[in-house]
């Protein structure tokens, strides 16, 4: 089943959580401040992206730019252990079936991943 961090309030999340459900996809909704992502999750997050960090890094929120530090001098340990107490600073929703990894709305990118998880969706 498709893992979606997410935050209720978050636009590209609604919008990713519209196109699951109105293309049958199953998928386990995980409030990315709630259920914050593991230290391990996250370092299997980032295995799966093509852009490192970066990928996943919310760089225009302000939570990023109140920490006045560029993140991408420090040591990946120091980055996720970041993470982890500040989910915040994640791009969201996250999207992943365990091989993939889809990060923001992008249906192009969710229909390529969500082929083998077609289902009736309720919401």
């Amino acid at each position: 089943m498709l893992t979606v961090y997410m935050h209720p309030s978050c636009t590209s999340c609604r919008k990713t959580k519209k196109w699951l459900c109105a293309n049958n996809i199953a998928f386990h909704e995980r409030h990315l401040f709630r259920e914050t992502p593991t230290r391990e999750e996250l370092l299997h997050l980032l295995s799966l992206t093509t852009e490192g960090i970066d990928e996943i890094l919310a760089t225009r929120s302000q939570s990023f730019k109140q920490l006045g530090e560029n993140v991408e001098d420090w040591p990946l340990s120091k980055v996720v252990e970041l993470l982890v107490k500040e989910p915040r600073l994640l791009r969201r929703p996250i999207v992943t079936g365990g091989k993939r990894l889809v990060v923001g709305y992008n249906p192009s990118a969710l229909k390529n991943i969500a082929k083998k998880y077609r289902r009736v969706c309720v919401s």
